[in-house]
């Protein structure tokens, strides 16, 4: 598989993560963000188990239990400090935080735990997708700034950051991504069932709420994180955090066609700024051409 083909994956991915808000809006009342987020783990890493039982993998090498724990407590992390902060210091923020964050920190524990400096081309591109997020974010929305809203944020961006890390590594050991992803949503799922159970989600005793547990479950968690993984395998954990960012711009998108929402100038200047970094990485480095050898 060549480095084109994993970034179209890990794009794929951002395009499946970009639903959950539509659908949310698309959902039941009375639904809980928290109790979506953990259902939404549950349902999805359910199907992941699955997956891995139906493609069992031969010859599996040992687990490495540090990074099995690093991933699930990333998974698990994940979700409550995300929206915690969205709750605390609201969407624009949160969002900004999160997602500008995770790219940035994912570079930097990469380079302190496995030595792998960030490329120039790297940086440019994250630069660029981040104030492309801060756009997309703030546009048409009245922020507000709240410390332990953007401690928790922040949070959100270094578990995406150890999650990444912690399957990256249990790929490289060997590991097929369907059999990382189950261990990660699977158990991270029974980390989140007490989150669920406080929540007292209501709205799953309809039809819409079984059909939107469902989607959430197959289409931004199942099917996404399959490509994230198989995207992952290919990619360094840097790079691959910063195509992720392509999910607040499918998001904005979705939510102009779909939802009839307004697309203001500073949202289509994020837009823009976040496909300039996707330009970016796609383009490759020039090669140095060398003699051959006589």
């Amino acid at each position: 598989m060549t480095a084109s083909v994993a970034r179209a994956q890990i794009l794929l991915a951002a395009l499946c993560f970009a639903t959950t808000g539509t659908a949310q809006a698309l959902g039941p009342d009375g639904t809980d963000p928290i109790g979506v987020g953990a259902t939404r783990i549950l349902v999805g890493g359910a199907l992941l188990a699955l997956v891995a039982l139906a493609r069992r993998q031969r010859n599996r090498p040992p687990w490495d239990v540090k990074a099995v724990a690093a991933a699930v407590v990333g998974v698990a992390v994940y979700q409550l400090a995300f929206f915690g902060a969205v709750a605390d210091t609201g969407v624009a923020v949160g969002t900004i935080v999160a997602l500008g964050s995770a790219p940035t920190l994912t570079g930097l524990f990469e380079w302190i735990v496995d030595g792998r400096r960030p490329s120039s081309r790297w940086t440019a591109a994250t630069a660029l997708a981040c104030g492309g997020v801060a756009l997309l974010a703030l546009a048409g929305a009245d922020a507000s700034i709240s410390a332990p809203g953007v401690a928790l944020a922040v949070t959100a961006g270094g578990a995406y950051a150890v999650y990444t890390l912690a399957a990256k590594r249990l790929l490289a050991a060997g590991h097929a991504p369907e059999t990382v992803m189950a261990a990660a949503f699977g158990l991270g799922a029974i980390v989140l069932v007490p989150a669920l159970v406080a929540t007292t989600p209501a709205w799953l005793g309809h039809a819409d709420g079984i059909a939107l547990a469902l989607f959430l479950g197959i289409v931004p968690t199942a099917l996404a994180y399959l490509l994230f993984a198989h995207g992952l395998k290919r990619l360094t954990a840097s790079e691959t955090a910063t195509l992720t960012l392509a999910e607040p711009l499918t998001a904005a998108v979705l939510g102009a066609v779909v939802l009839a929402e307004h697309l203001s100038a500073p949202a289509i200047a994020g837009a823009g700024l976040v496909l300039s970094a996707l330009v970016v990485l796609a383009i490759r480095p020039p090669t140095t051409l060398r003699p051959a050898p006589a």
